[in-house]
């Protein structure tokens, strides 16, 4: 291990124990997010994500950070995609339940399992919402994380050069993606093999922790593509 590891190993202890040993710090996290959950989302994501990806490159190249890497571009993208992706667990979470109640003439029963303590039916509405939202949103939603990626690494990694460039959506799609890695491998393997199931987790815990053990996996993720690769 090197220096670096060592650090980044003690400034996530250092986190971990705040929470766990500091008085009031769990109550002020729950409280925070219950109040202001579409800017924590930003918070957390900025920093998970974007964590994510320098553990990523540590795995494939030895490093946290490079020239290039583009660190607060790679904040704001992830910080922005938060919101969205917090606001989609509402969304889906939400029109999923509506779905089975009146679609499938549940009268109510998908309701009451989903708040209710954990269950065989908390499980099933949990994991309905995760396939619909992953088979739904989380294309669409790979694909523009992938072009921001693509438009970061070719603007210098700056937040300068991000914006002094549009996002060249159609290119990007049609010349610069790999689509046989984005179609066969993300979406063909990842969202069913990982996504599906993590995402059933993340919705069988309390709605304060849910956004945040999604940035979590999104760490997770990260360290795994970059094994693969």
């Amino acid at each position: 291990m090197r220096k670096t590891d060592f650090i980044t190993l003690f400034v996530v202890a250092a986190v971990v124990c705040g929470f766990a040993f500091i008085p009031g710090a769990w109550d002020w996290f729950n409280t925070t997010t219950k109040n202001h959950g579409l800017l924590m989302s930003f918070f957390k994501f900025a920093i998970l994500g974007t964590f994510g990806e320098m553990l990523a490159l540590r795995v494939r190249e030895g490093v946290y950070l490079k020239k290039g890497f583009g660190l607060l571009p790679k904040m704001l993208v992830w910080g922005v995609l938060g919101v969205v992706i917090a606001s989609a667990m509402t969304i889906f979470k939400t029109g999923t339940v509506a779905l089975l109640d009146g679609g499938f003439h549940l009268g109510g029963k998908a309701a009451a399992w989903f708040v209710s303590d954990l269950s065989w039916g908390k499980f099933f509405v949990a994991l309905c919402v995760s396939v619909l939202m992953n088979t739904l949103f989380a294309p669409v939603f790979m694909t523009f994380h992938k072009i921001t990626d693509i438009h970061i690494a070719e603007t210098g990694g700056t937040l300068k050069g991000f914006f002094s460039k549009p996002l060249k959506i159609r290119e990007t799609m049609s010349q610069k993606i790999n689509w046989d890695t984005q179609y066969g491998f993300i979406f063909a393997k990842t969202i069913p093999l990982f996504w599906y199931p993590a995402h059933t987790i993340t919705f069988l815990l309390p709605g304060t922790l849910q956004v945040l053990f999604a940035a979590l996996l999104g760490v997770a993720l990260g360290v795994i593509l970059s094994i693969k690769k």
